[in-house]
């Protein structure tokens, strides 16, 4: 991520309303019963106050910044090896989150309103980041904390998870980076930020029967492909900043599709079968919608 800018222009994020685009996709929907913005449980968010002075773009009056207890507890659970993936994913439904924004300043040659040359005028950005794969990510926090120790000019935008992945899609994120630099950074991938964009639960593609029925008619057309066998890519794992492995939030291959060849398939025949594998995959609608990232094994048949 490039960031272009001074103090002048993040002062100027703190005065300007959020772009309509923004605000849109962000306006929080839930409300308590008598009306008041609520949280997704319907308890008003008035009366905690979010510290470090306030912030106009915060859209929770009196949010306290911390990570919601939810979050907490699962991750909690997901570092003791009580909760994977798809669990961890399932616990932010509904909850809030920050989305960080950052104030641009661009520099024009002339004033268009005849000012002096040289003014600067801010403008207000979703913060967008590219992966070590290449892939456009966002950048998304449990708590203002956390957000300010990866980036001290971004102001933090309150938003509950569903409006916050979709935001996501429209600026044109694969994935979606919750905690970037913090001990535990999980990476939410693109079923699964489609999933919580639409109020609904993501089930790993390793774990889909769609996916392994529309596997099983690859196997039908692929010559000396005896079965599929379905597991967790070696991407799924990942491990915290001070080495702890997790059971999830890896950002590498999420689906490991082992092919299992008839006996005495010599080197050249497997190496064919291999081919024609992939090349059946990539007319499979199921792994186009379901699986984020794919590698192909070959596999012993082991039963």
């Amino acid at each position: 991520m490039s960031h272009h800018g001074d103090h002048h222009g993040a002062d100027a994020a703190d005065r300007r309303e959020l772009p309509a685009h923004i605000a849109n996709l962000l306006q929080r929907q839930a409300r308590s019963a008598d009306g008041r913005a609520a949280d997704s449980a319907g308890v008003p968010w008035e009366g905690r106050d979010l510290s470090g002075g306030g912030n106009p773009l915060h859209t929770f009056d009196g949010d306290d910044g911390l990570i919601a207890p939810q979050i907490q507890e699962a991750q909690d659970r997901l570092l003791a090896g009580d909760l994977d993936e798809a669990g961890f994913v399932e616990s932010l439904q509904g909850q809030r989150l920050f989305v960080p924004v950052i104030a641009t300043v661009a520099e024009h040659g002339h004033a268009p309103s005849g000012g002096p040359a040289g003014d600067k005028e801010a403008d207000i950005a979703l913060v967008t980041i590219t992966s070590a794969s290449g892939r456009p990510t966002m950048p998304v926090f449990s708590s203002v904390e956390s957000m300010t120790a990866w980036h001290a000019e971004a102001r933090p935008v309150a938003a509950e998870a569903e409006r916050v992945m979709l935001a996501a899609l429209a600026e044109g994120a694969e994935l979606v980076v919750l905690d970037p630099g913090a001990e535990l950074t999980f990476v939410v991938r693109s079923p699964a930020v489609a999933a919580l964009a639409q109020g609904r639960l993501w089930t790993p593609s390793y774990r889909d029967p769609q996916v392994a029925d529309a596997l099983q008619d690859v196997v039908d057309q692929c010559l000396g492909v005896v079965r599929l066998v379905v597991a967790p890519g070696k991407g799924v794992a990942t491990a915290t900043a001070s080495g702890a492995p997790v059971a999830g939030g890896g950002s590498g291959p999420e689906l490991s599709i082992g092919v299992v060849l008839e006996p005495g398939v010599d080197a050249v025949d497997a190496r064919l079968a291999l081919a024609s594998v992939q090349a059946c995959l990539h007319a499979v609608p199921a792994l186009r919608e379901k699986a984020d990232s794919v590698e192909v094994v070959l596999a012993r048949d082991v039963g």
